[in-house]
């Protein structure tokens, strides 16, 4: 088959295409921008792309079209598409269709951690030698690409087919197909990790949200597993409206019967179902937020049957993902890291994370309010209570239709607002001091700002 994606640089757009590619399909696609990693692994795997949205890629003949939620009615390739009756489909679908069937899915969900947590768990299940499938919103450092197959051939001994693991977002599948992404999957085992207001482009409220992932909920079987979350009043509205499935709670912070819980440091804890020790975590990831990840994805493998100790042993070799807290290097004394992180929330965990890591060092944190939630401002106001361990703040504000500064005026002189990303990388080296850690986030390219950054501080 050979299928041509639009939108093929995104995150799952981007890993769908490496597995169809695996699978032996003939992959093509397009894009209005192309930025690492996606772009790295797609010209590394020969897939052609092309830039921009040209009707006469219908020329390619493809078997079907891919559409990415990227694309909406008006762009010039998919009203070609339209108008001359050509087959087209959604990115999850296809998937739902041509990867998952005969597969034990396990889904991670949730507003934060989906990336980390799908790959936490996939490696878990990687070195219990389960061979899983995985697709991750990024790219893994311990496997080096954001998507496999994994071994298709055998079935688990009473556990159905061999396991994939999916990051499974809420945010829509296509514009003609206003369903989350998510329901396409089909899990027998889904984790909800978290639950707040997002993505405030497509949902008018969170209570819009919970409705999505209770759609999720009725997909699970009865034989299946729901991995939640304890401290989330939201999820437990979710399970309230109807739950068919066995449900494992973790992230207690007091000992509760039969839910999992941390007990130590985010980096050196143990794991405790009650009051029972079942696992000793040692790694190097901070932040008590990849504690509660850990958590997650120990319980989901357990369902596959890696029991807690094998799943925890295998965490203390595990590597994160690129863009989380990923250091880009140092130059003049100066560390430079790199974070994906967008929401008020994500943004002030990433931030707790490296002040547990640097200590007293100052960090200058930088960075855009690029999400479509972010870009209408329905979030401003958390940003200075996102923002609290950073000793200086940047934001990056080119087209934005509300007033960060005004926003960010709780801060006082720690915040400054700037339109360009030239002028941005001059007030953050002019700020800089050697033994400074300046954290840049973003869910974007973000201009390339990390390499302007440590030239200019090198120089």
């Amino acid at each position: 088959m050979h299928i041509h994606i639009l939108g093929i640089c995104g995150t799952f757009m981007g890993s769908l295409a490496a597995l169809a590619r695996e699978a032996g399909h003939r992959v093509t696609g397009c894009d209005a921008g192309v930025y690492p990693p996606m772009s790295d692994q797609l010209r590394a795997l020969g897939i052609d792309l092309i830039e921009g949205w040209s009707a006469d890629q219908l020329a390619l003949k493809p078997d079907v079209f891919v559409v990415g939620n990227v694309v909406s009615r008006g762009n010039a390739l998919m009203e070609a598409i339209l108008d001359a009756g050509l087959p087209y489909t959604s990115g999850p679908q296809w998937l739902a269709e041509h990867v998952l069937p005969g597969r034990h899915v396990l889904a991670v969900a949730g507003t934060h951690g989906k990336t980390t947590t799908t790959a936490m768990l996939a490696w878990i299940l990687d070195r219990a030698g389960l061979e899983p499938g995985f697709l991750v919103g990024g790219v893994p450092v311990n496997f080096g690409v954001s998507a496999r197959l994994g071994n298709v051939e055998a079935a688990l001994p009473g556990r159905g087919g061999r396991p994939f693991v999916i990051e499974a977002d809420e945010y829509d599948t296509a514009f003609f197909d206003k369903r989350s992404k998510f329901v396409h999957y089909r899990p027998r085992t889904a984790i909800l990790n978290n639950l707040e207001f997002d993505h405030a482009d497509i949902f008018p409220d969170l209570a819009a949200i919970e409705t999505q992932f209770h759609h999720l909920v009725r997909t699970v079987p009865a034989s299946g597993r729901l991995v939640v979350n304890a401290r989330e009043d939201s999820l437990a509205r979710v399970l309230a409206r109807g739950c068919w499935s066995e449900v494992q709670h973790f992230g207690a912070r007091k000992e509760e019967p039969g839910v999992l819980r941390a007990r130590g440091e985010p980096h050196d804890f143990d794991v405790l179902r009650g009051g029972l020790k079942l696992a000793h975590v040692d790694w190097p990831l901070l932040g008590e937020h990849n504690q509660l990840n850990a958590l997650a994805a120990i319980a989901a493998a357990e369902h596959v049957g890696v029991a807690p100790e094998a799943a925890a042993a295998a965490l203390a070799t595990f590597e994160n993902v690129k863009r989380r807290l990923e250091l880009r290097g140092t130059a003049g004394g100066v560390s430079v890291y790199d974070d994906f992180a967008h929401h008020p929330t994500a943004i002030r965990t990433t931030l707790d994370g490296l002040r547990r890591k640097v200590g007293d060092a100052r960090i200058l944190a930088v960075f855009e309010p690029r999400s479509n939630t972010m870009k209408r401002g329905d979030m401003a106001a958390l940003l200075p209570w996102a923002l609290e361990e950073a000793d200086l703040s940047f934001c990056h504000a080119a087209h934005l239709g509300w007033d960060a500064a005004a926003a960010l005026a709780p801060l006082g002189e720690q915040a400054r607002v700037l339109d360009d990303i030239d002028s941005l990388v001059a007030a953050v080296v002019r700020s800089a001091r050697p033994g400074d850690h300046v954290l840049c986030m973003s869910n974007g390219g973000f201009g390339g700002v990390h390499g302007k950054l440590l030239t200019r501080l090198a120089g």
